[in-house]
């Protein structure tokens, strides 16, 4: 028996949550050198890029572990 619901949506809450945070941390800190403003592009870019990945992550995660359990049993 997996995780209950709740768990699975606030992993990938969390999961989300981390990814946006590093993934605009590292796509504005290193083109802009963390020249001065970079913070406030990187938060502004990360206000807009968590709730997209969280909506996507729950469409996708679903579809990953059916793709998952699919690629065990097919090998």
């Amino acid at each position: 028996m997996g995780p209950d619901k709740v768990t699975l949506i606030l992993a990938q809450f969390l999961i989300a949550l981390m990814m946006a945070f590093l993934m605009t941390f590292i796509f504005t800190a290193f083109p802009m050198h963390f020249t001065q403003g970079w913070l406030w592009v990187w938060l502004q870019r990360f206000a807009l890029a968590f709730p997209i990945a969280f909506v996507l992550s729950l469409v996708v995660g679903p579809f990953s572990f059916f793709v998952a359990r699919w690629l065990r049993n097919l090998f």
